[in-house]
């Protein structure tokens, strides 16, 4: 099976014939085809199949009122008391919506409220239990945000769409609750699936591919297709590679390197690296809250190849690497 990578830029000297990519702020004009057990090779637009072209281009649409054609920053509102970088911080109600609020004022469009931890080790939490946990947060901020829930259950999806949530993100793409695709297909709302090799026990333990890029495409694209088979259209329907989640430092950056290929299974990319463990591990931040530098130059670089949501902690550090990057290569 071939697969067909858009190779994205920004820079002004656009030549004649290019694409734009996803109907956003990067073009493209060549593709780089990829095959298991054969070496990459670049070949021009006219070599590519008509329908993976019209994957790659076609405009996203909307996703909760919100444009795909500009990149859109997720801010992370964890209301746990373990979750790796923050845990602890924003567990009570007044705190939550205080980050909340901060977050939007520093250029958040979405608010990723998370009840149960998914950092490597992690135990699961109780559904009614998380449930209680995201319960005000979402209530308090719902009115005044685009609320995303981050949660594999279906009683705590259903719980915050009943209380205004917006989005669903479910890290095992439906497949912890495979119920979940029923509250997706009932509520109307837009659903991230995301790709985890494993559970949060157990997903650091030797994760291991075959071709790591090629295994999640195909990993996705089944999953989008369960989606479909229950009545949720692409059009509703956010890919995410899972960054961290059961990878090796060297899978995720051959994930990051090739980011683009998602284009092509035709939806929008959320990008979820913020402060993870290989972004210490190779700048030599081994705190969390230390590594936003790294954070923000993996952000950019996603958005440079098209992703359209990126999912930070450090919203006003994003916001502004952002307006700058896009100022400089606007014309």
């Amino acid at each position: 099976m071939r697969y067909y990578r858009p190779i994205p830029m920004m820079d002004a000297a656009r030549p004649e014939g290019a694409r734009q990519l996803a109907g956003g702020w990067c073009w493209f004009d060549r593709v780089e085809v990829l095959e298991r057990g054969q070496a990459p090779r670049v070949v021009p637009l006219s070599e590519v199949p008509d329908d993976q072209i019209t994957a790659m281009v076609a405009p996203r649409p909307d996703i909760a009122a919100l444009t795909m054609s500009t990149p859109q920053i997720m801010g992370i509102l964890n209301v746990t008391p373990d979750s790796f970088s923050d845990g602890g911080k924003f567990d009570t109600a007044s705190a939550a919506l205080a980050q909340g609020r901060a977050m939007m004022a520093d250029g958040a469009t979405i608010i990723d409220i998370g009840g149960e931890s998914t950092r490597p080790g992690a135990a699961e939490v109780e559904m009614n239990e998380e449930a209680a946990r995201i319960a005000p947060s979402v209530e308090a901020l719902a009115p005044h945000a685009v609320v995303s829930i981050d949660t594999r259950k279906t009683l705590v999806a259903q719980k915050a769409a009943d209380l205004g949530a917006a989005i669903l993100n479910d890290v095992s793409a439906m497949e912890f609750d495979p119920d979940m695709v029923n509250v997706a297909a009932k509520t109307g709302l837009p659903i991230c699936l995301m790709h985890s090799q494993g559970t949060p026990e157990t997903m650091q333990k030797d994760p291991s591919y075959t071709d790591v890029l090629l295994d999640i495409y195909d990993y996705l694209e089944a999953r989008i297709q369960v989606a479909e088979a229950a009545g949720i259209p692409r059009s509703r329907i956010i890919t995410d590679p899972g960054i961290g989640f059961g990878k090796t430092q060297a899978h995720n950056l051959a994930l990051l390197r090739r980011i683009s290929l998602f284009h092509t299974l035709g939806c929008p990319i959320l990008l979820g690296a913020s402060r993870k463990r290989f972004i210490g591990e190779i700048s030599g931040a081994q705190d969390a809250a230390q590594r936003v530098a790294g954070s923000v130059s993996v952000a950019l670089d996603g958005i440079r190849h098209g992703v359209q949501i990126v999912r930070v902690h450090d919203t006003l550090p994003t916001k502004q690497a952002l307006s700058l990057m896009m100022a400089i290569n606007e014309e």
